[in-house]
């Protein structure tokens, strides 16, 4: 096992065959003692990492009128009350949709008409948007989220996150995954007793082990 994490995630990006393409930076999180059937132990988060995914992070908002006009200029698109109705009577745009988009914003006013239309296809995936409250900044609510990753366990023992990309600094990189395995240790029953292990890799390289 590496000595640090900033070691582990150097080893990984220096023992990865180069690529044609940019690839990611993920961790695998090893988990122990839980029974996850029990969906009140089951990790599911939304965490923003301080350096950043190194990644394009696709963004919908659901608004109209002035939130509308604000968030074209940082979300990846803008859909209205129109648009809504449209998903709703296209089960395969709106899954083509769910799949593309990484994450949902949505005026807290159209919130109930998502879960009428769209319920069915975002819930499942865990999509279902962030409700943006009147007094909440549209933009500083995409801008952060650009920079935010789901961490979800579901029903699995082992789970998968990014935590950045190749060309990335690896004390950023390490700053990411110190940021996960701190919420992890919070919100697991037991803490730090309940992963069993952690390991860093590149989306083809070989993994190393992260001590956690």
């Amino acid at each position: 096992m590496a000595d640090s994490i900033e070691d582990a995630v150097s080893r990984a990006l220096s023992d990865s065959p180069k690529r044609n393409f940019r690839e990611t930076v993920d961790i695998a999180v090893n988990l122990r003692d839980l029974d996850l059937a029990d969906p009140n132990n089951r990790v599911d988060e939304s965490i923003v990492l301080p350096s950043g995914t190194g990644q394009n992070t696709q963004i919908v908002v659901f608004a109209e009128g002035e939130t509308a006009l604000r968030a074209e200029d940082v979300a990846d698109d803008v859909l209205d009350g129109e648009d809504l109705e449209d998903l709703g009577d296209d089960d395969n745009a709106a899954k083509d949709l769910a799949d593309e988009t990484d994450f949902f914003v949505a005026e807290a006013s159209m919130m109930q008409n998502i879960g009428r239309y769209l319920g069915t296809i975002l819930g499942p995936r865990g999509k279902m948007p962030t409700p943006l409250q009147p007094d909440d900044d549209v933009v500083e609510t995409v801008e952060r989220m650009k920079n935010t990753v789901q961490v979800r366990s579901g029903e699995r023992r082992t789970f998968h996150t990014r935590v950045g990309a190749e060309d990335m600094d690896a004390e950023a990189i390490a700053d990411n995954i110190d940021v996960i395995l701190r919420r992890l240790f919070t919100d697991l029953e037991k803490g730090p007793q309940n992963i069993d292990s952690v390991y860093v890799k590149t989306t083809m390289g070989p993994a190393v082990e992260v001590p956690a």
